[in-house]
């Protein structure tokens, strides 16, 4: 009989129990920090609870995405840079923020989300040498861009970014096991 575990469902199949224990604590943790920074702002307690929730998910999720369970079962064969992509496109939460948190914005959250989802198609198209230095060139251009993103949330973009472009798209190898 084959049973999940939540560790199978959150992080990957097979996660160790450090892969775990470094996804699960990095995501509390940040939630708990995202959490002090909206109370420190004065938002609701719905905004509060959505941050909590986009933080868990990003913060555990940038670590995740660097574990090597993850890169087994994200770049395992059959995969394609469409699965890749489609994972970055799912990732709508600067658009549940915007929904929220007042000062953020429709403009904000498409900017975040314009800016991890471009980059991706540009990481999957480059030639396979490439696509890890072209990743963090691209996140660390796009820190550099003046997007007006309230101090409670400045976060988003950084932790996306690394989420995604940085931990998710690139193959535990370095090879071109993303295609």
């Amino acid at each position: 009989m084959n049973t999940r575990t939540l560790g199978d469902v959150l992080i990957a199949p097979g996660a160790t129990p450090g892969e775990q224990l470094l996804g699960y604590g990095t995501a509390l943790a940040g939630s708990a920090l995202a959490v002090a920074l909206a109370i420190h702002a004065d938002l609701s307690i719905l905004a509060t609870i959505v941050i909590a929730f986009v933080a868990f998910d990003l913060c555990g999720g940038a670590v995740v995405n660097a574990t090597t369970s993850a890169k087994r079962h994200f770049h395992r064969p059959g995969q394609t840079a469409w699965h890749h992509l489609a994972f970055v496109a799912i990732h709508v939460q600067p658009f549940l923020l915007a929904l929220f948190v007042p000062d953020f914005g429709w403009y904000r959250a498409a900017a975040v989300y314009g800016l991890a989802l471009t980059g991706a198609i540009a990481i999957l198209a480059a030639p396979a040498a490439l696509r890890r230095p072209l990743a963090f060139a691209w996140v660390t251009l796009a820190l550099l861009l003046p997007l007006g993103i309230p101090a409670v949330l400045a976060w988003v973009a950084p932790i996306l970014l690394i989420k995604l472009l940085l931990a998710h798209l690139q193959p535990v190898d370095g090879g071109n096991s993303i295609g």
